[in-house]
């Protein structure tokens, strides 16, 4: 049995975008397979046997267990389309690759030192880092949610204890952005990306909650800059769902400040503060259908 779009997920709170995307594909009557550790050996066996196959795959689990990487070397040894493919997405996940990447294609960032892991230079002479400011961010070049960051650090020292919480991993050392003030916010945004759909929603780097940036603000702000910025990520990183970071300096810079995230968390505000918008999420959910729809033409 061939079915238009799968899902691979084992995530629990990613159980109401799934019901989303089957209400999405039912209604243009395309077919959804969703592939979950209950269900995995029987669906790694049925693609080797020919009895199961999928159109178009959308991965939110491999990166997480890699006993699904099976799914992702069938569609890649079979051609099937896949949102987020595996290689880019590994790619997209190494914050030093990004940094370089978007400073050669022109996307502003703070300025910033790449280290290498601690495993291949564990003796790192020192560096001047009084151009990051009197207090900058420490940033394992892998890692996401958050995982190993030092905010408003101040001394190599902190930079070297760090270096050896994930000695394989490079670092990323970035200079600290003040945002502008724009009303009663500061501006920093985090914007999702789906499909060519840009979602730009105020951020709170504090209490990590999404408001949606209105389209009167955007025009009285002079904000559109962020659909363009984050349609440029997307074409430098290829991937088809993901977050990124935008802040607005206060001498009007808009800098990308938190490069590439994927996967990103798609639990509904509704049921989680520090969610996504459930109207957005709503319309997320129905582009993975609208991709299958296009790619049948």
């Amino acid at each position: 049995m061939t079915h238009d779009l799968c899902i691979a997920w084992n995530w629990e709170y990613d159980a109401d975008f799934v019901a989303l995307l089957e209400t999405a594909c039912q209604a243009r009557g395309l077919s959804l397979l969703q592939i979950t550790p209950h269900n995995l050996a029987w669906a790694c066996q049925a693609l080797a046997t020919g009895e199961l196959a999928f159109r178009v795959l959308l991965d939110r689990a491999s990166d997480a267990d890699p006993e699904f990487m099976p799914i992702v070397a069938w569609a890649r040894k079979t051609g099937v389309r896949c949102i987020n493919a595996c290689e880019k997405a590994r790619r997209a996940w190494d914050k030093a690759a990004m940094h370089l990447e978007f400073v050669r294609a022109g996307v502003l960032v703070p300025r910033a030192f790449i280290l290498p892991p601690y495993n291949e230079l564990p003796d790192l002479p020192a560096l001047d880092l009084s151009s990051l400011g009197p207090t900058f961010t420490i940033k394992p070049a892998c890692r996401g949610g958050g995982e190993g960051v030092v905010n408003e650090a101040t001394s190599w020292q902190e930079v070297l204890i760090a270096r050896q919480s994930y000695p394989e991993d490079g670092y990323l050392l970035q200079a600290r952005v003040v945002p502008a003030q724009l009303g009663t916010r500061p501006a920093w945004f985090r914007i999702i990306y789906c499909a060519g759909q840009v979602y730009p929603c105020w951020w709170d780097v504090q209490t990590h909650r999404y408001t949606p940036l209105s389209l009167a603000e955007e025009t009285q702000y002079a904000l559109a800059p962020l659909r363009s910025i984050t349609a440029h990520i997307a074409s430098l990183c290829g991937l088809e769902l993901f977050s990124t970071e935008i802040a607005v300096s206060t001498d009007g810079r808009f800098l990308a400040v938190d490069y590439v995230n994927d996967p990103i968390d798609l639990r509904l505000q509704s049921k989680a503060t520090d969610g996504v918008p459930d109207d957005i999420v709503l319309s997320i959910a129905a582009q993975p259908a609208t991709f299958v729809l296009k790619i049948q033409k």
